[in-house]
């Protein structure tokens, strides 16, 4: 007999997990996401990629501004709820509701815990240059991130990987951990592991104030910042004061004397931008009031010689 889930998440990265719940018979007798917001110059509501498949498949959409109080747990209760599977929420849960349903609830979270607990454990591992990283499936309690482990899965990074593109790798990883976690615990298998606390890393929000480009930082460093940040909020700098927003860069081991910022080289290909130690090759660029373009359509509009600087505004 497949469990009663009510399925609480929001964004992007949650959609897969929905679908696979549903793909495997289960029955999501709710979804909770968070109240639509007003986006854009027009100010429309947007509807979440969690509200859209849910309205797709018909399931109930609820979107409490706070996920609190008795209205919740009335409804948790009538729904008999086996189990809350949390993905990205977006909230912070009581403990009174996490424990409402009969196996309580878990989390999809992504990072290979106790290592970046926290809102932006993707953004994180990049940046930090971590090689691997991965889902773990947990149990919740009262703590951020801190529950009983059901499952893990990691992958490998890839050198070039940005936040985006494993966000997309991650979420699929996570809705196959989920249901493989559902199952055990349907079937009275599952294992739980406490986290340890040697190793626990906190993976905070990412700010805006983190984007801007600090060119006597290292190439690989400033490489990762690039890759960390992409697609949201996409690392800038300056170039002749106009800001540009540095999308996509590659490390080069061609040695150069140059101050950090500067242009040492001119390429359809890239341009060869030195550092605090070492060059950076910047390829994809995205000017103010643009598109994301190859450095080749970039230099089409531009008269850029070396010698110039980024970094000045």
């Amino acid at each position: 007999m497949s469990l009663r889930i009510v399925f609480a998440g929001t964004p992007e990265f949650a959609v897969p997990s929905l679908q696979a719940l549903v793909d495997a018979g289960h029955q999501v007798v709710a979804v909770y996401c968070q109240p639509d917001r007003p986006k854009g110059r027009g100010r429309k509501l947007l509807l979440s990629p969690v509200k859209q498949l849910a309205l797709k498949l018909g399931l109930p959409v609820r979107q409490p501004e706070k996920f609190a109080g008795d209205v919740q747990l009335q409804l948790i209760a009538e729904d008999q709820a086996d189990i809350l599977v949390v993905v990205a929420y977006g909230q912070i849960l009581p403990e009174v509701v996490l424990n409402k349903p009969r196996f309580g609830s878990v989390n999809v979270h992504a990072s290979l815990l106790p290592r970046w607990r926290g809102a932006a454990p993707i953004h994180r591992a990049i940046i930090n240059g971590d090689e691997q990283t991965g889902i773990t499936v947990m149990q919740m309690d009262a703590g951020l991130d801190t529950g009983p482990m059901l499952l893990q899965e990691s992958c490998v990074i890839g050198l070039n990987e940005t936040t985006g593109q494993l966000h997309d790798r991650l979420a699929k990883l996570g809705a196959e951990c989920l249901v493989k976690s559902v199952s055990q615990i349907e079937g009275g298998r599952s294992e739980v592991t406490v986290q340890p606390e040697i190793g626990m890393t906190y993976a905070k929000k990412v700010e805006k104030s983190e984007a801007r480009i600090v060119w006597d930082n290292p190439a690989l460093a400033i490489n990762r910042q690039i890759r960390g940040l992409n697609p949201v909020p996409m690392a800038y700098s300056f170039l002749s004061s106009e800001r540009i927003k540095i999308v996509g860069s590659q490390l080069s081991d061609v040695p150069v004397d140059a101050v950090p910022g500067e242009v040492v080289k001119v390429d359809p290909s890239g341009l060869s931008v030195a550092t605090g130690d070492g060059v950076l090759v910047l390829t994809q660029l995205q000017p103010a009031g643009s598109k994301s373009m190859a450095v080749r359509d970039f230099l089409n509009s531009r008269q850029l010689v070396v010698g110039q600087c980024f970094g000045e505004d």
